[in-house]
């Protein structure tokens, strides 16, 4: 009896399990962190992927609210082009973006925030109930769900390797002696050699060393032999750098939704309009519809975001054609005496839907 009354006042040891809290957390900050800055987003191939989104979104139909106008759009697509989430605190006065926040959940969805909010004169915290946050996230994993990725997240090995290539071909451009060669000629005495060394010193692109004939030929003193300048710049065509960095940059556009063709100096007009079909069809109006649920259900009224329309996103003349067609269709299903009924049916069974 004593025994089973000692066991019971014994304090219990509690362990954390490796999928208990504290990994959670774990995973859940360096998700958070790892997504939200990668090593190639300050690369030009990255920037021109988020300036198509940035105007995609700015040029967006939104209806349904007045709480996203299309500086509110641009500022949402860089925030999740560059780090997977765009976070806005539902104000008096329209959306407030935060710079930073923790989330509190509940079987996976966000409860509570607390904000980081920018001003002039410093940020100021604040909590706000999940409710009051409009939070667009995309690539979201399943172990964090309330944690969105950006593509680069998603492609860090092209981003690593295009941001590794451009720093090489910086530095290269930098420090080689780029134009840079020995010229051989016949040798004089020390005073006329080392003016002429002098004389070339510092001219990058120009002759940088000079050396005489007979160090040139083995001291065989030979003025007719080792005529020929030495180029000193770099040959980069054996390191492969122009295809490597081509097959990163084609990888970070395809991350972003963009076709590489469009990035093309040969491309032309429908492979232009293609790549944008493209971007804004697979790309743009996915996340547009994910913010439109998000500001659906926390606006409180039924907002819809087109981003098709506006970016002229299909085959203008694929659908004169496709007018013309149903016109002539309708004009002999009257002429037949089908029925309103009948059309819609006909309509239904080759996937054709009427305008809501």
């Amino acid at each position: 009896m004593l025994e089973w009354i000692r066991n019971k006042l014994r304090p219990i040891e509690a362990r954390s399990s490796g999928s208990g809290y504290t990994a959670q957390v774990i995973a859940a900050r360096d998700s958070y962190v790892s997504g939200r800055r990668g090593v190639a987003e300050l690369t030009a191939t990255v920037q021109s992927c988020i300036s198509l989104w940035e105007g995609g979104f700015a040029m967006a139909d939104v209806t349904g609210t007045d709480l996203l106008p299309r500086q509110t759009m641009a500022m949402a697509a860089r925030s999740i082009a560059l780090t997977g989430e765009a976070l806005f605190l539902i104000g008096d006065r329209g959306l407030v973006p935060a710079t930073d926040w923790d989330v509190s959940t509940r079987d996976g969805l966000p409860r509570a925030y607390r904000l980081s909010i920018p001003e002039a004169g410093g940020g100021r915290s604040m909590t706000a109930l999940a409710p009051e946050v409009l939070h667009l996230r995309i690539g979201a994993d399943h172990v964090t769900p309330w944690i969105g990725t950006a593509p680069l997240r998603r492609s860090s090995l092209t981003g690593a390797m295009l941001h590794a290539v451009e720093s090489a071909l910086s530095e290269t451009f930098e420090t080689a002696p780029l134009g840079s060669i020995v010229a051989h000629l016949p040798d004089t005495g020390a005073d006329d050699m080392a003016t002429m060394r002098a004389a070339f010193r510092g001219r990058r692109g120009s002759t940088l060393v000079m050396e005489g004939v007979a160090q040139a030929t083995a001291a065989g003193m030979n003025p007719t032999i080792g005529q020929k300048p030495d180029q000193l710049s770099p040959d980069l065509s054996k390191s492969m750098t122009a295809e490597t960095l081509a097959a990163a940059r084609e990888g970070i556009l395809a991350a972003y939704g963009v076709l590489p063709s469009l990035m093309n100096r040969s491309a032309t007009g429908p492979v232009v309009r293609e790549a944008q079909r493209q971007l804004a069809t697979w790309t743009l109006q996915p996340i547009a519809e994910l913010l439109a649920d998000e500001a659906t259900a926390k606006l409180g009224a039924p907002v819809r975001i087109d981003t098709l329309r506006p970016l002229q996103a299909f085959d203008a003349g694929g659908r004169a054609r496709a007018l013309s067609a149903i016109i002539k269709t309708m004009a002999e299903a009257k002429e037949a005496g089908l029925s309103p009924g009948d059309l819609a049916a006909a309509f239904g069974m080759v996937d054709w839907k009427e305008p809501e």
